[in-house]
Parts: structure tokens; sequence; C-alpha cells
């Protein structure tokens, strides 16, 4: 027997018999590590003619791949006998009461969602979906916003390479707005619906983050105007925020899709340095906050959609979710609701049993 075989042999065999992964690690240093004795042979070949190297090499790593052989196997039949050990000595007891473990809890945008779904039903709202991956069409063209518009620039709308099936492209959404034209190009007028669903910007600090969930309103009826858009929000967040002082002003502002345009504001007072919904904005110590944007659906949209503008009128309306779930609870930075912290998620989360009904109060926490 040669030396390269004699040293495989007592190689395998001391490795076969290794007890745990620690001593095994040892022999691989010792035989392949860089002052290992296999690498010490491997080393010599530089020093060899060509004539001994092409003698020699062969054997010397043959013994080299033996030893790496014997060291992988044995690794895999010791990680596979401690595995069985840990599945032998772990075990989960099924019949411990489900209260003995941690408790888990609503997230706050979840809750939110089911109070507007909840508060919407009441006024006649209907909840409709759509894709999230979206065609351009849909998401700016039907919405009146041309070619040239801000909202299309690449900083603003996450793009798809591939271009959409009809022409154009395809993007995250960037708001449920298109969920309003594919409802009125499927089922025509009249029109009640809320669309929530989560929308996707190029953005993020303190207040903005790439996803996001946001809620749109539409109706469309005939002789719709500006008096019933404003009854409905009123309506709606003295609901949601389960107060009757609630004061609204409207003011002018300029969106595609909607013609005339206006933002939302909301009287608030300060009370030991936070802001608290109530009043109106104009007594001393109160303000205005923008809340959301409005407006009556513009005609060209509703062309877009397929309807006659002359015999269809509507108002639409966008609010964030995140934002009202914000204010509403307290919240001071959006990025917390997308850590996964569950101490933050024991604070600020819903009990699953209380579900939010406009009779016994949409905002019940756990």
């Amino acid at each position: 027997m040669s030396d390269h075989d004699q040293m495989a042999q007592e190689a395998t065999a001391r490795i076969a018999a290794s007890e745990d992964l620690t001593a095994l690690e040892a022999l691989r240093v010792e035989y392949l590590g860089k002052h290992g004795s296999v690498s010490a042979l491997l080393k010599t070949l530089g020093k060899m003619s060509p004539e001994e190297r092409q003698e020699k090499a062969p054997a010397i790593q043959g013994l080299r791949q033996t030893v790496a052989d014997a060291l992988a196997s044995r690794k895999a039949e010791l990680e596979a006998a401690e595995l069985e050990e840990r599945l032998a000595s772990e075990t989960l007891d099924l019949t411990l009461p489900a209260g003995a473990g941690p408790k888990g809890s609503i997230h706050p945008v979840s809750q939110v969602m089911d109070e507007l779904a909840e508060i919407f039903a009441d006024l006649g709202f209907a909840v409709a979906t759509g894709p999230e991956i979206e065609d351009d069409w849909y998401n700016f063209t039907a919405l009146n916003m041309p070619e040239s518009h801000p909202a299309r620039a690449m900083h603003d709308t996450f793009y798809f390479p591939d271009p959409a099936p009809k022409g154009g492209k395809m993007l995250l959404r960037t708001h449920t707005s298109p969920v309003q034209i594919r409802t009125m190009m499927d089922k025509g007028a009249p029109v009640r619906i809320i669309a929530p669903g989560r929308v996707y910007r190029s953005d993020s600090d303190a207040t903005h983050t790439p996803m996001f969930h946001q809620i749109e309103g539409l109706v469309i009826d005939r002789d719709i105007h500006l008096g019933h858009l404003k009854w409905t929000l009123e309506t709606f967040l003295k609901a949601f925020f389960e107060t009757e002082d609630i004061v609204l002003r409207l003011r002018p502002s300029y969106f595609p899709f909607t013609e005339p345009s206006v933002e939302v504001d909301v009287g608030f007072a300060i009370e030991n340095g936070k802001r608290i919904l109530g009043g109106s904005g104009d007594e001393p110590g109160h303000g205005w906050m923008e809340l959301l944007g409005s407006g009556m659906v513009n005609r060209r949209v509703i062309e877009f959609a397929g309807l006659d503008p002359d015999e269809w009128q509507g108002f639409a309306f966008g609010v964030g979710v995140d934002r009202l779930a914000m204010l509403k609870y307290g919240m001071d930075d959006l990025r917390a609701f997308f850590d996964g912290d569950t101490r933050w998620l024991e604070h600020y989360g819903f009990s699953a049993l209380s579900q939010p009904t406009l009779s016994a109060g949409v905002g019940e926490r756990a």
C-alpha cells in the first residue's frame, strides 16, 4: 500500500469515528486547512518537474478528494442525527388552552378598513375592488391625466418593463381610482361605491411609505351636486371619529379627474400639545387640517367610462386609510405600521372579537 493510500485509509477512519460537528471540523482543519497535511502535499506539486508532477499529482488530488468526500458525508450524517434529536425533544402540547399563548390582535389598518366599510354600508355604498397591477390607461388616461402630467413621472410611479397587452405601460397603481373606471364600465350607472386597497408611490418618510392604503368613494346618479358630497363627508367623519363636533371647510383645488375640485379641511383644537378634532378652525386656539381631496367627477372621465355626462353626474373623494388611523388613534410615524413590532401591535391593536358597528361604536380597542 502506498503512503497516499495509507493516509487516505487513516483519514477516512478517523472521520467516520468523529462523534460531533466540532470534532469533524477539527479533522477538516488538520487535513484540508491552510496548514493541513493534505494541503502541504498539494503545495509540493509546484516544486516538482513536469514529469514528477504528471506522475504524483493524480494520487495527491485523489487523496484530497477522498478526504473531502468523507468529511461531507460524515457532516450530513451528524446534522441529520442532530435534527432527529431536536425533533424528538422539542414538542408542542396542543392540549394547552388557547389563552396560554400570545394573544393576537387586529392591525389598525385592518380595523379602520372594517370601520369604513361599516359606515359606508349604512350610507348605501357597496365595496368594489380592482387589480393592484394596472394598465396606465385605467390609472391615468381614463382619469383625464395627459401624457405630460407630473403624476406619470418615474419618480412617482413604479412601472414594469413589459408593455401592457393593448399598448401603453403596466404599473403598480398609484391610487384606487382605476376601480371607479372599471366599475362604471362594467355596471354602468347609477353607482355608489367605495374602493379601499393598497396603492404604491415612490416616496418614504415618517408620513409616507412606498406602499400605503387608500379609500376612494364614487357616486354617479342624476342631479348630483356638491351639497351631496359635503353631506356625505360630514356624515362619514362624524361616524368615524365618533363625535358630532365636526366642522368642514371646502377649499377650491385642482385634480384632473374632478371639476370643480375641493380640498376638505376639518377644524381642530390644540389640547396638551395634540390636535383634537372639533370646533371651527377660525376660533382662537383652533386651526384647519387638510384631510382629503374630492370634487365633482369630470365630464371627460364619465365619457371615458362610456356614460353620457349630460345625463349622469357624480362626486368622488379619496383619503389615506393610514392617515385616518394615525389621526384617530394618535400615531405619529407611518413607518411603524409596517415594522411588525409585536409591542406596537399589542398597544395599538384591536380585539378580533370586537367587530366595528355603528350602534356599539367603531373604535373599540383590544
